[in-house]
């Protein structure tokens, strides 16, 4: 089954249209860009390292088990691109637990955040990958950082396109507040107080070649 894109929506793997931006980035970033300035991360502190992140995920997969009461009927969906990676490491730590595979799936909600009006630059699309049914399913939506909660109100609308589950809940390895829309998470690895000016960054062995989350500011250079 895939997603009905009469509406005129883009397929994945095309660039985004200029005059869109994500809100994960402070304020000005994108206009900075335009006077050509570069805007640099600066890391403060190590919030979690590899050890802690493993055995966050670990417990997560206990509660997510111990929550469903097993694992039947049960999938997981990542939220492209570090979301997929967490969401494969999930499976692994379930696997350990109940000896069986979980069907993993991946999301890319570009196309349906609701600030894209602050967009500059172009950036690559990328896939959404449904490999099973999702009606009637219950689904775990993984991600690595909660903030505001418009990346996740994306993400259920993709899902909500392909189909209709008994259930979707919400795993995030880090939520750091500073929510807009009232939303929650389910299962969290870690409660990390932050400011609006600081940026978390998860790095996976997938993209950063090393697992460990951090804290930082972003400035121009």
């Amino acid at each position: 089954m895939t997603p009905d894109r009469s509406a005129g929506l883009p397929e994945p793997g095309t660039a985004w249209p200029p005059g869109r931006a994500f809100s994960c980035l402070p304020a000005g970033f994108w206009a900075s860009q335009a006077r050509g300035l570069h805007m640099n991360f600066t890391e403060k502190a190590v919030i979690m390292n590899a050890k802690e992140m493993n055995r966050a995920l670990k417990r997560m997969a206990h509660e997510i088990i111990e929550a469903n009461k097993g694992i039947d009927n049960l999938v997981l969906l990542g939220v492209q691109r570090r979301g997929v990676s967490l969401a494969k490491m999930l499976a692994d730590a379930i696997r350990q637990v109940e000896g069986i595979d979980v069907p993993q799936g991946a999301l890319d909600i570009t196309f349906y955040r609701d600030d894209l009006s602050r967009l500059g630059p172009s950036p690559k699309v990328s896939s959404t990958e449904m490999p099973f049914d999702v009606n009637d399913k219950i689904i775990i939506l993984v991600d690595d950082v909660l903030y505001t909660g418009r990346t996740v109100r994306a993400a259920l609308d993709v899902i909500m396109d392909w189909g209709r589950p008994q259930a979707i809940r919400l795993a995030v390895l880090v939520d750091r507040g500073h929510r807009e829309l009232p939303i929650r998470p389910d299962f969290v690895g870690k409660n990390v107080p932050t400011s609006q000016k600081e940026i978390i960054k998860v790095r996976v062995k997938e993209f950063d070649e090393k697992l460990e989350v951090v804290v930082g500011e972003v400035g121009e250079a």
